[in-house]
């Protein structure tokens, strides 16, 4: 069985477009059968959060270092380069929840 894979979603209020990205990674990952957990939280909180999850996801650029693997994800409010940035996400926790 595929463990649950643990998502931090990140914007700049922690609000928001968190909430909009939050709802679509999790529409996605159902419809690919991926169990996740979804957390949100707010940009400056990713450094002291990254290690209770698998991977991060940021509405806006986010330019310090972390240990996971980081994916873009404001294109899935925007709808500019919505394909791609759900098979990354859809390859990427295929990877983690084994």
């Amino acid at each position: 069985m595929a463990r649950e894979v643990k998502i931090l979603v990140a914007c700049g209020s922690g609000v928001a477009t968190s909430t909009v990205a939050q709802e679509a990674v999790k529409e996605i990952c159902q419809k690919n059968g991926i169990p996740v957990h979804v957390y949100k939280s707010t940009m400056t909180e990713i450094p002291s959060k990254q290690d209770d999850v698998d991977v991060i996801m940021v509405t806006t650029n986010y330019r310090k270092p972390v240990n996971k693997p980081l994916i873009k994800v404001f294109g899935l409010i925007s709808g500019i380069g919505k394909e791609k940035i759900e098979k990354e996400i859809v390859e990427t926790c295929r990877k983690i929840s084994g």
